[in-house]
């Protein structure tokens, strides 16, 4: 579709730079496809008539119509570059949204391959126990805090770049973003949460790292990255519904690549 438009634009562009404005001492113009001043005369094309012409070069004002047709040119010389790169740009992006799978998940892509960002089990941590996430029901309605954790203690998907570029795949229209994970122990804490049961509500609190994002189509793939680079630490993409304790945890673990031994 873009190519389409890209090529509709472009004709367009080039049809009105053969149009020129011939203008006259007067103040008048003649739009023309090409002239050519032979001696004391000058030849143009009517764009109007549609058929070659004669007019006294004493009549014409050469210079305004020389200056303002180098202008002309310039200007679509510009225009025809910025959709020449637009064209280029959307082309690239088509070719990064082709490389995605169309499952719901988290994907990241090193040089030429595009790899899988394994979806993480997790427990619900509160002063009854724990709980794998999953198999909650209902909502546990006695008052006071919790966790949502993931049982290792490090995660096992190391990321060298603190700048990565991710892309999810949404299942469902609900939020997204990258936690930070904190260690404790054995484990490691996504969110805390918070158990009201006289509304049955559930307050979650995760600790989002600031991000951007740019949706790459309608049918929910987005590209999200952080918005600075990130600490060394212990990380996780994730997608949720506030209240409803329904995250989806993808977990990651920022850590420098290993330098090469000197030889």
């Amino acid at each position: 579709m873009w190519k389409w438009l890209a090529g509709i634009v472009l004709l367009v562009v080039t049809a009105s730079a053969a149009n020129i404005k011939l203008y006259l001492k007067d103040g008048s113009y003649q739009l023309v496809r090409e002239y050519k001043v032979e001696t004391d005369r000058v030849r143009f094309y009517s764009v109007e008539r549609g058929d070659w012409e004669e007019i006294p070069l004493t009549l014409i004002d050469l210079k305004r119509t020389e200056t303002e047709a180098a202008e002309h040119k310039d200007e679509i010389a510009k225009e025809t570059k910025v959709i020449s790169q637009e064209d280029a740009a959307q082309r690239a992006l088509q070719k990064e949204i082709m490389r995605i799978p169309q499952d719901p998940g988290v994907y990241w892509i090193e040089g030429n391959q595009t790899k899988i960002l394994k979806r993480a089990d997790t427990m619900v941590h509160t002063n009854k126990g724990r709980s794998v996430l999953g198999v909650i029901t209902p909502i546990p309605l006695v008052k006071g805090k919790g966790t949502l954790e993931l049982m290792q203690p490090h995660s096992q998907n190391i990321i060298a770049n603190p700048e990565q570029e991710f892309y999810i795949q949404l299942a469902n229209s609900e939020e997204f973003g990258i936690a930070r994970v904190t260690s404790k122990g054995m484990v490691r804490i996504v969110e805390n949460l918070t158990f009201v049961p006289v509304t049955k509500e559930v307050i979650e609190e995760p600790d989002m790292v600031d991000v951007l994002h740019q949706q790459l189509t309608e049918d929910g793939l987005y590209k999200i990255w952080p918005k600075e680079s990130l600490p060394q630490g212990e990380y996780a993409v994730v997608e949720y519904t506030p209240g409803r304790m329904n995250m989806q945890v993808w977990d990651f673990a920022v850590k420098p690549a290993a330098a090469k031994p000197a030889k």
